[in-house]
Parts: C-alpha cells; structure tokens; sequence
C-alpha cells in the first residue's frame, strides 16, 4: 500500500490518540490490552483462521509518536484497501454519519452520465428532507413546508470525494455534539455509554434507552436507514406477493410516500439499480448491523406504486370537515355541489374544489349558501376523484364554521 506524504506526516502528529481509538472502534477494533503506555488494538475476520490485524495505539504524544500514528495509518490502508492519506483526513474531517450512495451506471467505472448524476443527487436531497420530516413527525405523506429544523439538516448534509467503485457518492452529517470531540479528544467511558443506543423506537431490542445524549442528526440518520431499509421491504413485498399493504406498515419507522418517491428519483428516468451504505461516528458506534440496502429496478417500480398508494391513502379521510363557499350546483336535482374551500384535516391551509354528493335535505340549503355566498361547513368522507377530491356519505351541512 502507499505510503504517507511528508506532509501528511505531520498532520498524523496532530491527531489525539481518543480520535485514532474512536476511529478504531468505530471500524470494528477491539482494545486487547495495555502495553507500557500504548494499547494494543486487534482486527479480524470472525471465523477465519488467519491471525487478526494489530497496531499499537500511544495513549500520549512522545518523541516517536507521529511515526507510530503512520504505523497505524499504513496497517489500516492494508486493512481498508484505501490510501493512508484518504484515511488520514477522514479521521480529520467533524464527528458524522455517513451515507454511501452506489450507482451502477453503464460506462467506465468511477464516471457517470451527468443527466443520472443530477437526478441522484436531487434524489439524496430529498431523502434527507423525508427522513428530517420523519424525525420530527412521521407522516404517510410529509407537509410540502417544511420546518426549519428540516431546512437546517439539509443544508448541513456535505458531499466528500467520490468513493472507489462503479460511482458511489458519499455525503456526511456532522454531529453537532462531538465537534469538540474531534479537536480534544472524547473520553472512553462517553463513548461506551453512547453507543448502547441504538434503533430502540424504530426496531425493538435496541437496549436501554439513552436518547437524551442523541442528536438531531443521529435521529435523522437512524431514520434514513429504518426508512430506507422499510421501503426495500415493503418493494420486496409488492414484487413477490403483488401487494402494496406493506408501505401502511411501516410509516411509523419512517416510511412515507416522499422517501419513496425520493428512491425513484435517485434511479432516474432509465431506473438503473443503485445501493445505500450507512457508516455511523465512530464515537457514537451502532451495536446493531445496518447492512446496506440494494434498490433494483423492479423495488423502483414497486416503491412508485407504493408512493402513490399512500398518498391516495393520506387523502382519503372519513368524517373530514369541508368549510368554503359553494361555487356551483349541478347534476339531477342539483344533488352535486362544488365547495371551494379548506380540508379542516389538513395540515396546510391550502383551498382546493371539492365535489360534494349532497343528501336530499342539503339541496335547498346548498341552494340558499350559492345564491348568497354563504360559507358552509360539510362533514363527510373525502377520497381522489379523477385529479381533484369529492366528498360522500355527508352527515351535516351547516351554514359558517362549526
């Protein structure tokens, strides 16, 4: 493997030891023991015979302590297959979880046609953007404002060099309360209690509940990939058993009909099959696998029916409450009206045409509330209709706002 520039060098002699153990044990490591001031760390593949990987890790900085940080650059280079100095700036760059997005483009590895690229990265954003919505309130079919809370994640989420592959885009999200870990050190027995929380309100058996020490950011990670990982589920479903009930399921775990239609959107407009790898701050490690998810041309297909079943889903309300005015009557006996006006239900305060099936006892005081301009409220069960939304089954229609 290569070894470290001149100048990297002296930047390995910057790093405290707790950020080379924090990254060490966020990587899998283990601490075997303790050896005249170092740490001797292990690494290993769990059933196979060879004998594990071993650096020694100083616990303080001494004469030869920039030397013994490149010794362990170069054994992570081997371990890792990356560069010594690719690794020596992510031990550099703020505390962050990371997602790894792998597109599968035809073409040369490591290039991408630009039209897939721009309709990826879009889709990463929004990803993000439903997975911050989710973290706050998870909904079938999230608000189209979002909060600022949302906003400010987004823009916090940053892209780092390409990583080796067919093309795989790598962003990160730096937890906000380890920046000062990464610049002084972040004390072991932190780290250990840190890392016992897990996916606890998303998947059961994640231990003991620590979420007062969890983030935002960590938040909107563990729901990216619950999201995520819930998708390619409820896809999987669709394709085999030619259902689409498995997308209600898991709304709760931070599925909605926006993540889908962000996974759509980062295969393109040709569908191509892509995959999402998940990488966790090293002070804060994840005890629980997060596997990459795979998403493949047939998911896309099924995860766009899914979008659009939730939504239609997310629509349909029964004993929904209609105010507006009526803008018009029509059908046999005037028995259908159209109300423009607020779904009470609805989180916006958008207005909209709403068809509304009236009772026989509703016709003359939908007459009277058309002829004067009267506002009315309506109670019934709305659902689509066509490209705009109806009412049926009323049970009250009343003058005003009740």
């Amino acid at each position: 493997m290569t070894v470290i520039t001149d100048a990297e060098f002296e930047q390995a002699a910057a790093l405290a030891p707790e950020v080379v153990r924090s990254y060490l044990s966020g990587k899998g490591w283990r601490a075997e023991r303790d050896l005249a001031g170092s740490e001797l760390w292990e690494w290993g593949v769990a059933g196979e015979s060879s004998p594990p990987y071993e650096v020694l890790v100083p616990m303080r900085r001494r004469r030869d302590y920039a030397g013994r940080i490149a010794d362990i650059l170069e054994t992570l280079s081997v371990v890792e297959g990356r560069r010594a100095g690719v690794i020596l700036r992510e031990m550099q760059l703020p505390s962050s979880d990371w997602q790894f997005l792998k597109l599968m483009p035809p073409g040369p590895s490591g290039t991408a046609p630009l039209l897939d690229l721009v309709s990826a990265l879009n889709g990463l954003k929004d990803l993000h953007t439903a997975a911050a919505s989710s973290a706050l309130v998870p909904q079938t079919v999230q608000p189209g404002q979002k909060p600022q809370q949302v906003k400010d994640h987004v823009m916090a989420v940053r892209l780092d060099q390409t990583r080796v592959g067919s093309y795989v885009v790598a962003a990160h999200t730096p937890l906000p309360e380890l920046a000062s870990h990464r610049r002084g050190g972040m004390p072991r027995d932190v780290s250990t209690t840190l890392q016992e929380s897990l996916f606890d309100d998303v998947f059961p058996g994640g231990g003991p509940d620590l979420r007062p020490f969890e983030s935002f950011t960590r938040r909107v990670s563990r729901m990216l990939f619950a999201g995520v990982t819930c998708a390619h589920a409820a896809a999987e479903e669709a394709v085999h058993a030619d259902s689409l009930d498995g997308f209600g399921r898991y709304v709760g775990a931070g599925l909605s009909a926006n993540l889908c239609e962000a996974l759509v959107r980062i295969g393109g407009e040709e569908q191509r099959t892509f995959s999402l790898s998940f990488d966790w701050a090293p002070e804060v490690p994840m005890t629980q696998a997060s596997p990459p998810v795979t998403i493949k041309t047939n998911h896309l297909t099924a995860l766009e029916a899914g979008a659009k079943e939730l939504r239609e889903r997310a629509a349909r309300e029964e004993g929904a409450l209609l105010h507006g005015v009526v803008t018009r009557l029509s059908g046999q006996g005037d028995r259908q009206a159209t109300i423009y006006g607020r779904l009470l239900h609805e989180p916006s305060s958008r207005v909209r045409s709403v068809r509304v099936e009236l009772r026989p006892e509703d016709v003359d005081r939908a007459t009277e509330a058309w002829r004067r301009g009267y506002e009315v409220t309506v109670q019934g069960d709305v659902e689509p209709y066509g490209t705009g939304m109806r009412m049926r089954g009323v049970r009250e229609f009343v003058f005003g706002l009740e």
